[in-house]
């Protein structure tokens, strides 16, 4: 068994996910970065790549550690059960998991098609359970881990033209509760964040279905408090380094706010 910890982060080839892989990485990580690497018919903007995946694993091990990449659709419970064997088998454990993996897309609720519904609570809700259930045995087992869930402020606030999204995000705020009861007398803590908006490509991709700029969207959904259309992928690396380390270590079930303001309005 390797001495390393070893985090797992979905939705790690580039934004979010990359940035708080590599953040991991520099804290003496080993890194299993899983992704689906493929294009998805809804929302209709680009994905993470198979090269982008590939390049974090390098960046990765540039930085003294092992990694791990895993092409897997969070949606796909074979595919993430055979990601999570793989890196069992590797690294013999699993302390970490940053249920990361998440789409965004705007729409009416009375104009949203069943297909835009399903899509968008199975990847941003049930994803992260499918992953989840095929992690948590292994921490059962070693009798540690952390699971940092990645929501929105709006699993917190409901929000106009987002209500498909809002709603997967409000139930990984739930879920995120639920596993912390459930998950404490095996001492595995279970936390939530909630970032406004993140200046990563999704922001591109959103942009251009709305026919907008990204930073148009960003004013338009978010209006922080603080003088900035969006924070930075290292910000969320940085709270979830935070929240996975021992200075956080009475942690649990709570939720951690990157919102640059935006709820105090």
């Amino acid at each position: 068994m390797t001495e390393r910890p070893v985090a797992l982060v979905t939705g790690a080839a580039h934004g979010q996910g990359r940035a708080t892989s590599l953040a991991l990485a520099r804290e003496g990580y080993d890194i299993v970065a899983l992704d689906v690497a493929a294009p998805l018919s809804y929302p209709g903007y680009p994905m993470g790549t198979s090269g982008e995946l590939e390049s974090l694993c390098a960046a990765c091990e540039e930085l003294g550690g092992a990694s791990l990449a895993a092409i897997a659709d969070v949606r796909d419970d074979g595919a993430v059960s055979a990601a999570v064997d793989s890196a069992i088998e590797r690294f013999e454990r699993l302390d970490v998991l940053f249920n990361n993996a998440g789409i965004c897309a705007y729409g009416l609720a009375h104009e949203l098609t069943e297909d835009e519904w399903d899509t968008m609570l199975d990847i941003n809700l049930k994803g992260p359970w499918i992953v989840a259930r095929r992690v948590i045995p292994h921490m059962i087992a070693a009798g540690r881990g952390v699971i940092v869930n990645n929501s929105s402020v709006a699993g917190l606030r409901g929000m106009g033209r987002l209500s498909h999204y809002s709603a997967s995000k409000w139930g990984l705020t739930g879920l995120t509760k639920s596993w912390a009861i459930e998950l404490a007398p095996h001492g595995i803590r279970v936390v939530a964040i909630h970032p406004t908006g993140v200046d990563t490509p999704l922001n591109d991709g959103i942009a251009a279905l709305e026919g907008m700029t990204a930073l148009e969207i960003a004013e338009r959904s978010a209006g922080n408090l603080l003088a900035v259309p969006w924070i930075e992928p290292e910000d969320v690396a940085q709270a979830v380094v935070y929240l996975v380390g021992d200075g956080a270590r009475y942690i649990t079930g709570s939720s951690l706010v990157l919102d640059a303001g935006l709820l105090t309005r």
